[in-house]
């Protein structure tokens, strides 16, 4: 997107803003915390600190202000109409589809609206994806070094990529398997039509889907590789233990599955940290779904070898154990949720 000199100062700006917040703020808010007596109550002690009222404002207010300017971008410019480019994507809507209140009764993120309203509402998720990410995932960095290091080298016949967005988590596995039929499966229809522009300019064959991730409407084992990218928190446990299982349902013998997603860290300072973002970032399930033992609701699911495995978004992807890297500034701690479908 070709922006004005005063639209790249506004983002400049926000950009700046939250970097500050967390390469500057959170080591502050940390030292007190290390340099205070505990009480033995992790969320009174840190609540008590100098720091934390400052932090906590910055990282909502700075929110807010990061939509209110992709907004404002993408609203001064003509309406998209997304969906109608020809190429090698396939996309395919339900009008029967009813989205869930527990899916529409939130402005995600703090986006106003959502991602499923209109056309404009994909554009906005799309510029404010990078952002959100402070510019270190502005070529999807993150999502091809999962695609690349977490996914294993196979004879993948067809992979379904749930809760795919605007395509970012699809594209990698075309590109790295381009023998497989890759299907992205998403609620929201404006994002599915930005998704199939995506790939048709870049010549990629994927087929998008609207669907419900509880029920993709995919055959009994039929599937080799289901994945996700920042969809576990997103969910309520409920509908987490029934995607679980549809993911159950639709590998086939020997299936892999892989997350990649946000696992608590064992640093208790660090994981309320987490939890509490999700509060303010306007992620309600994301408290529950950190605290729930996942890996369990895999089992129950009739899935095996289930566990997070650390994951270091800078570049180096999966590590080789639940041990994330030491790390100064405020980061998400990535991990990978890995499982199979016994053979």
């Amino acid at each position: 997107m070709n922006l004005s000199l005063d639209e790249r100062a506004r983002l400049d700006f926000v950009l700046t803003v939250r970097r500050r917040w967390a390469d500057t703020l959170y080591p502050a808010l940390r030292a007190q915390y290390d340099a205070a007596p505990s009480t033995g109550d992790v969320a009174a002690d840190v609540h008590a600190l100098p720091a934390f009222a400052w932090f906590a404002f910055i990282e909502r207010a700075s929110q807010k202000m990061l939509w209110r300017d992709v907004m404002d971008v993408v609203g001064a410019r003509p309406p998209s109409g997304h969906g109608q480019s020809s190429g090698p994507a396939s996309l395919t809507l339900d009008p029967d589809l009813v989205l869930p209140d527990w899916y529409t009764g939130w402005d995600i993120h703090v986006q106003p609206g959502g991602v499923w309203r209109n056309d404009a509402s994909a554009d906005v998720y799309e510029l404010g994806a990078k952002l959100v990410m402070l510019g270190g995932n502005d070529d999807y960095t993150f999502h091809r070094a999962f695609t690349d290091t977490a996914v294993p080298d196979a004879a993948y016949r067809r992979i379904v990529d749930l809760g795919c967005g605007f395509g970012k988590s699809s594209w990698p596995f075309k590109r790295r398997f381009p023998n497989a039929e890759v299907v992205g499966l998403d609620f929201a229809a404006p994002c599915l039509r930005l998704a199939a522009d995506r790939a048709n300019a870049a010549g990629l064959a994927i087929a998008f889907r609207q669907a419900d991730c509880q029920a993709t409407g995919e055959a009994d084992g039929s599937v080799d590789l289901v994945t996700s990218t920042m969809l576990v928190h997103e969910l309520p446990l409920e509908a987490l233990a029934a995607t679980l299982a549809e993911s159950a349902r639709i590998l086939a013998p020997g299936g892999v599955l892989r997350f990649l997603d946000f696992a608590l860290t064992g640093d208790a300072f660090r994981d309320l940290s987490m939890a509490e973002h999700g509060e303010r970032n306007n992620e309600p399930f994301m408290p529950a779904t950190l605290a729930a033992d996942v890996p369990a609701m895999c089992a129950a699911a009739g899935l095996v070898n289930a566990r997070w495995v650390a994951f270091d978004e800078r570049g180096a992807g999966r590590l080789e154990a639940q041990i994330w890297p030491v790390r100064r500034e405020w980061h998400f701690p990535w991990a990978v949720l890995e499982a199979e479908k016994p053979a």
